[in-house]
């Protein structure tokens, strides 16, 4: 495992996003809905293709499906859709992070809030109802997250890559 002095460059990334993200929502005075993601009906993942401008491919792992968008930078978002029809995990790799607000939708404020209160974005954050795991440096960003409750009969969360 890599020291926490490789980690400083991402943690100060996502922070600054975290910090962005908050001055935004202040500037506006209210907030704009994110277009559904995480905990979200499947139909959201079409509206965060449209925002995130990615391609999407749709595979089956029989328990659930694959929504994967790949950006124009090659980051690379998955979003793991239950047979229920529920975005019930995402996960990112790639040379830059996604919108972590718009990945992590309704939850994003929780993730946020665990940063705030951590001093530094968390790079393993389990909560009640979240679990965010993030890592890598500048040109190599992984990261999952997922809603424990929502995981599909049978399906652990070591499937989510």
């Amino acid at each position: 495992m890599a020291d926490l002095g490789e980690h400083d460059g991402m943690n100060r990334l996502i922070l600054k996003q975290l910090r962005r993200s908050s001055l935004a929502l202040a500037f506006l005075g209210v907030c704009a809905p994110a277009a559904a993601t995480l905990g979200e009906e499947a139909g959201s993942v079409r509206a965060d293709q449209a925002q995130l401008q990615g391609a999407l491919e749709i595979t089956s792992a029989g328990k659930f499906s694959v929504h994967e968008i790949r950006l124009p930078g090659g980051t690379v978002v998955r979003q793991y859709v239950s047979p229920a029809g529920m975005v019930f995990a995402v996960s990112w790799q790639g040379p830059t992070l996604p919108d972590l607000q718009q990945v992590l939708g309704r939850y994003f404020e929780q993730y946020a809030e665990a940063a705030r209160t951590q001093g530094a974005a968390p790079r393993a954050s389990q909560q009640p109802g979240l679990v965010v795991q993030s890592g890598g440096h500048m040109r190599a960003f992984v990261g999952k997250a997922y809603v424990p409750q929502m995981l599909p009969r049978g399906v652990s969360a070591a499937e989510i890559k």
